[in-house]
């Protein structure tokens, strides 16, 4: 099976100004479209959870299924984009997003609820794999860093989707006109995004294995994103759960909580270059795990929305350069080579996204939303501790 080969030059069929234009601007929408999805369901979650009768611990097992999904797909993706090109995966995790999302705003049992977020996962997992390829490849191409750009627009896609829909829901429209809304702002987009989009991946071996376990310090920042990305999770996935049960808020305005942490995420993430550059990459780690925790703590302390609103917030600052310092670290760390250190502590570092909210929601069955809570901002102050000896 060919191997897509992220380290050699990928030479871009046609690539003049008008063309390298059009490809930059398809990345951009393929990290927006994601970014809405992901918005598109946080406010659904408590909604599930109703329809289909879960209890915490219930609901984490259900929200495993997107994790599942996802971990399916990835692989998978990489490999048909090598053998088929970009366009035909990307298509094909595009119509899974929108077939499962409309299911997942309407739905009551828990077969096609199941059933719905496993799509939702494959679907996301794909798009995922196969815009970030495509993102190596056009900034190669342009000979200059991109990648943080390209990440803020799946920031702002976020704070984009988690708006409109708290909007529409508040509006009375109901979660399953206001999902076929978004939707169809997706498969737009996507259109958009279409002619940009690379006919084919760069293939061919550059020896070695392509994929392996972390070791050494790889596996001590694999950790480190896990936690962030576990963080990440919490915010995306249990927000909406903690303001309507915790703090009284309506459901149709739930979606503020991760509106809150996607905006200053947004904002850190545009920003980070200057900010690293200015502060250095070791204390934004340790500034960014203590913002963080401190606003975990903040949400859970203070008994009002507009705390937890304000706490969230604090999160999404102090998680917004964290992971890209971390990878930086692991292409410079000489235990592994970096084409095969980066991808290990990448998928170390999903599993914070895909495992953490069903661990939460464990934890919250037996200790109570809060205390699972607290216990990530404790993980967090273990970031901040790792980060004075993180070697960058």
């Amino acid at each position: 099976m060919p191997a897509l080969d992220l380290t050699a030059p990928v030479a871009i069929p046609g690539a003049d100004d008008r063309t390298a234009a059009r490809q930059r601007l398809s990345t951009r929408l393929l990290f927006l479209i994601v970014g809405l999805a992901n918005a598109t369901w946080a406010p659904l979650v408590p909604l599930v959870k109703d329809r289909a009768g879960l209890d915490a611990a219930g609901l984490g097992l259900l929200l495993l299924t997107f994790g599942v999904g996802s971990i399916l797909a990835m692989p998978s993706a990489g490999a048909a984009a090598a053998r088929l090109g970009f366009r035909p995966v990307l298509l094909a995790g595009t119509l899974a997003i929108g077939l499962a999302l409309p299911v997942l705003a309407v739905g009551s049992g828990l077969v096609p609820l199941t059933g719905a977020l496993l799509l939702f996962g494959a679907g996301m997992g794909a798009v995922d794999c196969v815009m970030n390829l495509q993102a190596v490849a056009v900034e190669r191409a342009a000979g200059r860093p991109m990648m943080s750009g390209f990440h803020g627009l799946y920031s702002l896609g976020c704070i984009l989707g988690a708006l409109l829909a708290s909007v529409l829901m508040g509006t009375g429209l109901g979660a399953g006109w206001s999902v076929l809304i978004l939707v169809a702002g997706i498969v737009a987009l996507f259109a958009a995004a279409w002619p940009g989009i690379l006919p084919a991946g760069g293939t061919g071996g550059s020896g070695g294995p392509a994929f392996a376990l972390p070791r050494g310090p790889v596996l001590v920042l694999g950790l480190l994103c896990f936690v962030v990305f576990l963080t990440e999770g919490s915010a995306l996935d249990w927000s909406a759960v903690f303001l309507i049960q915790q703090r009284g808020l309506d459901p149709a305005w739930a979606a503020l909580g991760y509106a809150s942490f996607s905006v200053t995420m947004t904002a850190g993430r545009l920003g980070g270059d200057a900010i690293v550059a200015r502060l250095g990459r070791r204390p934004v780690v340790i500034l960014g795990g203590l913002l963080a925790a401190a606003g975990l703590a903040l949400s859970v302390v203070i008994p009002a929305w507009e705390a937890a609103l304000a706490g969230y917030a604090l999160v999404g600052a102090g998680c917004a350069n964290i992971v890209p310092v971390l990878f930086t670290a692991a292409g410079r760390q000489t235990a592994m080579p970096a084409r095969v250190a980066v991808p290990a502590m990448t998928t170390l570092g999903y599993a914070g996204v895909l495992a953490g909210p069903a661990l939460i929601g464990f934890a919250a069955q037996a200790l109570g939303l809060p205390a699972s809570l607290l216990i990530v901002a404790a993980l967090l102050l273990g970031v901040a501790a790792a980060g004075r000896s993180l070697r960058v």
